[in-house]
């Protein structure tokens, strides 16, 4: 079955803002897709009459089994037209979201197949998201805050969560991105914020608005 492009956008917001068991409210939906609570209601309903999702009264709303394989295929292409943008055709990493927001919504199955299988079959995206599979499959990865490491301790720059173009802007100019090492040297109190040293370049601070989205593994 193909879903409208409101439907799709539905379905992928509920499934970023749903977390293990928790349930999303009609509120939380509607700041995320910056538009009014009726208007999230009327297609509310619209989805739980396909079966896309499951309704708690006075609890809220989360996908269906349905819903979330169907909110899984569009990040799928999504993270894979992203990862195509950047490694194929030299698009910053701060400029393919809005590209892959429109791309995510090609119908064709056997392209994005076959798009999934020219890239290699890569598990993350440029911003380090893992990519499902086929069948809605991911590896799940144990990342950390950089604000968690210890003093004096480094890691590999794995995720950023904070996929605003600005903040991905921000950090190529710090000369921070994926798999780039990161050793964490002090972190303030007063402000959170923390010194890191980028391998190759001297210390630089970051406010801990800025670190608290960056995740890394640690080798």
């Amino acid at each position: 079955m193909t879903y409208s492009t409101s439907k799709e956008n539905y379905l992928k917001a509920i499934y970023h803002l749903q977390t293990g068991t928790n349930m999303v409210s009609t509120n939380d939906l509607a700041r995320e897709l910056q538009t009014r609570p009726a208007s999230v209601t009327d297609m509310l309903k619209k989805l739980r009459d396909q079966g896309l999702l499951i309704y708690e009264k006075y609890r809220g709303f989360r996908l269906s089994e349905q819903g979330e394989k169907v909110a899984l295929q569009i990040i799928r292409k999504h993270r894979l037209w992203e990862f195509f943008l950047v490694e194929k055709l030299h698009f910053g990493w701060e400029e393919v979201h809005e590209v892959a927001e429109e791309l995510e919504h090609i119908r064709s199955k056997k392209l994005i197949d076959r798009l999934d299988a020219y890239l290699g079959h890569p598990k993350s995206d440029p911003h380090g998201d893992p990519i499902p599979d086929s069948e809605g499959n991911f590896a799940e990865r144990e990342d950390i805050r950089l604000p968690d490491l210890k003093e004096n301790q480094s890691a590999l720059v794995s995720n950023i969560s904070n996929q605003d173009p600005a903040m991905l802007e921000l950090l190529k100019h710090k000369n921070i991105s994926l798999g780039t090492k990161i050793t964490l040297k002090k972190k303030f109190d007063f402000d959170q914020s923390v010194e890191v040293v980028i391998e190759g370049h001297p210390a630089i601070n970051l406010s801990e608005q800025v670190a608290c989205h960056i995740f890394v593994q640690i080798p």
